[in-house]
This record gives structure tokens, sequence and C-alpha cells, in this order.
């Protein structure tokens, strides 16, 4: 706004120096400072004030010599960092090479392990916080095979330790069967996929050269398929409440393991009144154990 009464220098000079009597250092215009920014720059001297034209230096001007151009002034509102570069996806093709590569490689399940941890051809690996791999006796001859970690699996490492694996371990216990003893838990996933969402067919058959060579390894008599995803993927069973309780076969080589899908726990604690159809498969696996599979 323009002063409808301009002073005369002789006036604003008497102004200026009864501000200065007054306390007052600081002047105030129309247009907003940011002073935070202002205040972590060295305050230059007046001789090194300059004010440079539009696309002056920027243009390619020469300075005067002795003169260095300076960093522009921060703006009021910090410019946002860029953001890191996602990891580079690899092709699904390239992936599964990868994969059988790696694992049929592996001659111990130590060796898996680490071959699934240098794998580099599954995206989950980079949101999860842990590699979780397996829990139990791996000697023991049923192996038990779930979709993928969740919330409590990926902090702690292990497979089905929240609340559906506690839900797991007095499942088994109805049967007699401890989980360090009796039985070796793992998923078709190591990884954690992002708020527990279902595994995505590309992020199971990337893992899944890795799934068949844990299954050879441990070499179980029987294959226990917790779960929709993992029933779809090493049976072939759509449908879990049609395919659950039925024993079919999992080949390995030259050798046929008896499989069974069964519901899984997490299922269980959403419909407690399907927990009927759950005791069925778990009095026909203790059947099938009794009578030496």
């Amino acid at each position: 706004m323009s002063n409808p009464h301009p002073l005369s220098p002789h006036e604003a000079a008497q102004l200026l120096g009864w501000y200065a009597q007054m306390g007052v250092s600081e002047g105030l215009d129309e247009v907003a400072h940011d002073r935070f920014a202002a205040s972590a720059l060295p305050e230059p001297s007046r001789a090194e004030v300059v004010r440079p034209t539009a696309a002056s230096d920027v243009a390619g001007r020469s300075l005067p010599a002795g003169r260095e151009a300076s960093s522009p002034r921060p703006s009021a509102t910090p410019a946002s960092s860029p953001r890191p570069a996602p990891a580079t996806m690899v092709a699904p093709d390239i992936a599964a090479e990868s994969a059988r590569a790696a694992a049929s490689a592996a001659t111990t399940l130590n060796e898996l392990k680490a071959a699934l941890a240098a794998f580099e051809g599954c995206a989950l690996k980079a949101s999860a916080k842990n590699l979780v791999f397996a829990d139990g006796n791996p000697a023991a001859k049923i192996m038990l095979i779930g979709e993928a970690p969740g919330a409590d699996e990926d902090r702690l490492g292990l497979p089905f330790v929240g609340r559906s694996g506690q839900l797991l371990d007095r499942m088994l216990a109805s049967i007699g069967l401890l989980r360090e003893r009796d039985v070796y838990i793992t998923n078709l996933l190591p990884w954690r996929p992002p708020g527990n969402r279902t595994p995505t067919p590309q992020e199971v058959a990337a893992c899944m050269p890795f799934t068949q060579r844990h299954i050879a390894l441990v070499n179980p008599d029987i294959l226990l398929c917790i779960g929709a995803p993992s029933a779809l993927a090493l049976l072939g069973h759509t449908g879990i409440l049609a395919s659950r309780g039925k024993w079919s076969q999992f080949a390995v080589g030259e050798r046929q393991i008896r499989a069974m899908a069964m519901l899984h726990p997490a299922y269980l604690l959403r419909q407690p009144l399907q927990k009927r159809l759950a005791w069925r498969d778990l009095q026909a696996l203790r059947a099938a154990i009794d009578g030496g599979v």
C-alpha cells in the first residue's frame, strides 16, 4: 500500500532515529519472510550484499574477480528430499530361473535358508523386517506349510507365533502333537506381505522352487497345507472348504507324500463355528499317524 503522505529524507531520518531509540530492530514489509531460514545463514556484510538481476550468474555471466557465486537462499517451504529409487524389479522368468538354481544347489536346510536370504527375486523382501524360515523339528514326519508370515512372525522371525499360531499349537496338542517334537512348520513365502494381504501368484511362483526344495530336504511322511493359498499352490485345490480333509498325493521326485489341506487357524479365529471341520481333519490326521501313514 502506498503512503498517502510521503516523508522527506529529513523526516524519514528523524523517524528511523526515533525507532532506534525505542528499541525497534526489525523492519516489516508486505512480504512474509522465513526468519528461521534466514537465521541459519551467516549474516553478510553490507559490502557483500549483491542484488543480482534475473538469470544472472546462472546464465553463465562472469562474476567480478575475487567473488564466488553464493548458494540460493532457502525458501520458506523446504524442498522435499528426492525419493529413493525403488528396488530394481526382477522379471518373473528371471526370478524363477534364479530361484531354481539357488534352491537346487542347497543340500541342507541351513544352505537353503542362506540361499533364501540372498535371493532378490521377490519384492516382499524389501518391506519385511525378517526372513521367516521355519520352526519345529526338522526330523519330524509331519510338515505344515502355511501361506505367509504375519506381523508377529515378521517381528520374531518364526512362523505361526501370533494368535493363529497359538491356536495351531492347541489344535496339534488336542491330538497329542507338540510343535518342538512332532511337526515342522514353514510357509510358502518367507517374507510378510504388507498389511497381511494374500500373496500374489507372482510372489508365490518366485518362491515356489525354495518351497519344493524345502519339502524335499525335510522329506516328511505327511504334508499339511494350511489355508487356501497353500492348498492351491501345492495341491492345485480351489475352494478350501470343499477340498479340506481329503487326502491326496504330493510328488517329490519319485516319492509320493500323503497330503491334506486344512483350514488356516486365522480363518478359524474369524469363523469359530468352522472349528468342527478342523476337528474332523485333526482326527483324520491322527488316524493316519496311528495307521503308520
